[in-house]
């Protein structure tokens, strides 16, 4: 996904590094540019938005106990995927 604007950190690189913003599992300086790209794009602002929200709704579902690690790691790989995929759809529309 990508806005078409100009951003010091591009759109991807915000996007791969979303649930890691959403569980501050970043050192302060990559916090930082995440938080500013979102604050300047709203394309990658809606699409933390629904990662929000996504894991919201499973901490809702699934308790308090956290996934284990392997499981953890299997998702984010299939979301990245699932991100390559449509890019690649959307780049093939244009």
């Amino acid at each position: 996904m990508s806005c078409g604007d100009h951003h010091d950190t591009p759109c991807s690189e915000v996007l791969e590094q979303v649930y890691l913003y959403l569980d501050a599992e970043q050192d302060a300086i990559d916090r930082d540019l995440v938080r500013l790209h979102l604050d300047e794009c709203a394309p990658c602002l809606r699409q933390y938005g629904l990662e929000q929200a996504v894991k919201a709704l499973v901490a809702r579902c699934c308790g308090s106990d956290p996934a284990p690690i392997d499981l953890r790691d299997r998702v984010l790989v299939r979301i990245r995927e699932v991100r390559l995929e449509i890019e690649h759809v959307e780049y093939r529309a244009d």
